[in-house]
């Protein structure tokens, strides 16, 4: 007969205090309680192993107390008791996954109104509620707006954006979050004291990091590791049961990659694989390491949030050394390759180009800027050098030799426009005094003029418009165009 019961099990809460990292929910509870204001439906969401359910169960055992109203279950009455080990039936825990139905909820529906025979309060625990079917929600739904007196629904699931809103509005939403290493670390230590196991602090570490903020995981490892080491858990146990990588070797590491060590890089990660240890969760952690190293080297007095490291000589001292913008690449081309490996049968040969690039690129940009240096350099001695050649030219005068000035080109006679000048005045006065027959008379024959001018071809050239044509009397067609102007600022 099996005697041993799983620490996760054992340990499981049976009052509000005993749930980790959820205050912000416990106290409202409690509070509600207290009150005796709390609600007829509540929906209680979160990542797995935070205490969804756990918290359902104490909160339907504090309605129920016969001490209640009170802040925590007394888990000494017999309500108490009959609810913490099953045999009351008004406490009702389904698993949403095998209960999906239409047919489900009708049951629910059609027995909810009967009251509950053994305490104050019947209470529906539906887990993995975002399994149920729409269907399912519709026929829920009118129950779960309007239950009786004497029923409350609590609705756990870890994937809320499956739920209809019709069903989320009418419940009380509490969100779980993932618990924090802290509290994770302070809940073990309180477990392995009553236990009475000898574990050192790295494996505690250890463990919470690899529940990634799971109560229930970090239990559930600390039990492997329990079985897998002799007398006490140490680090190494620890690792060797989740796959992860310890702190010394991804130091080492990023070092390695930081100083232009390829060799030893690569080096230790065949090592790592070799030992069997999981090539995707290698680039996990040394993603969250140098995380930690950035967020301490920007805020070295938050030293509380780090995540994944322990704050050791080695750490600080490779905070130091590394650069932010190092750091920063470092972690955008891990990513890539976290991303690229989901995909391959091959995770080692990806991590190994990753480690390449990560070393070669900032040393093949550091190469570029000595060339770069090494080139202005040279253009500036070059500059020196015109400078004084250019201050030699001024100090010594130009010698230049006297000659004859040439006679200039004489150039054939050309009419300008200066070659006609109209007589204005002579032509104002004549016009005062002239009749409008003569006027038309005079309008004609300058438009016969310049026919005439227009039909001539001579060898001169016009100085307005460049090309050679001469009226018939001798004057040229830029004479011509300025009687033509004159006479309409005249005549208008």
């Amino acid at each position: 007969m099996m005697s041993y019961q799983a620490l996760y099990r054992k340990w499981r809460p049976r009052s509000f205090a005993d749930v980790a990292g959820q205050q912000h929910i416990t106290r409202t509870l409690q509070n509600a309680m207290v009150q005796e204001k709390f609600s007829h439906a509540y929906l209680f969401t979160g990542p797995r192993g935070t205490g969804k359910t756990s918290a359902a169960k104490i909160f339907a055992k504090a309605i129920n107390c016969e001490h209640q109203p009170a802040k925590e279950p007394c888990n000494e009455c017999a309500a108490c008791l009959g609810i913490q080990d099953g045999s009351i039936s008004d406490v009702i825990e389904i698993d949403a996954a095998s209960n999906t139905s239409v047919e489900d909820i009708r049951e629910i529906r059609d027995k909810v109104k009967y009251a509950p025979s053994a305490v104050a309060y019947k209470v529906y625990i539906i887990d993995e509620v975002h399994m149920i079917s729409t269907s399912a929600f519709n026929a829920l739904l009118k129950t779960l707006e309007e239950p009786p007196k004497h029923v409350v629904f609590i609705l756990a699931t870890t994937e809320p954006h499956k739920i209809p809103l019709t069903i989320i509005s009418r419940c009380q939403r509490f969100d779980f979050k993932p618990i924090s290493n802290q509290a994770i670390i302070e809940r073990m230590r309180h477990i392995i004291q009553a236990e009475e196991i000898n574990v050192s602090e790295d494996a505690l570490h250890a463990v919470a990091l690899a529940a990634e903020g799971g109560m229930r995981d970090a239990l559930s490892i600390l039990d492997q590791a329990i079985s897998y080491s002799d007398e006490s858990v140490g680090l190494s146990d620890v690792l060797a049961v989740t796959g992860g990588v310890s702190q010394q070797i991804l130091t080492q590491i990023a070092d390695s990659m930081f100083e232009r060590d390829m060799q030893q890089a690569l080096k230790l990660l065949d090592e790592l694989i070799q030992n069997g240890k999981d090539p995707g969760r290698f680039v996990y952690d040394m993603i969250y390491f140098l995380r930690d190293i950035l967020l301490y080297k920007s805020a070295p007095d938050l030293a509380g949030i780090l995540e994944r490291a322990m704050l050791d000589d080695a750490f600080k001292e490779l905070a130091e050394k590394l650069t932010g913008n190092w750091i920063q690449d470092a972690i955008m081309q891990l990513n890539q390759c976290q991303q690229e490996i989901k995909w391959t049968n091959n995770p080692k040969v990806f991590i190994e180009i990753t480690i390449i690039s990560i070393t070669n690129r900032y040393h093949q940009s550091d190469t570029q800027n000595n060339v770069d240096e090494t080139e202005i350099i040279h253009l500036k001695n070059k500059l020196s050098q015109l400078e004084k050649e250019m201050e030699k030219i001024k100090q010594t005068p130009v010698q230049v030799n006297e000659q004859t000035p040439a006679e200039p080109r004489k150039r054939p006679a050309r009419q300008t426009k200066n070659s006609y000048k109209i007589p204005y005045e002579k032509v104002r006065m004549c016009l005062q005094d002239a009749q409008k027959t003569i006027i038309k008379a005079s309008t004609r024959r300058v438009g016969e003029l310049f026919k005439q001018a227009e039909s001539t071809k001579c060898s001169c050239t016009c100085y307005y418009s460049g090309f050679q044509a001469c009226c018939s009397i001798g004057e040229n067609r830029c004479g011509s165009i300025q009687i033509r102007n004159s006479l309409f600022l005249v005549f208008g």
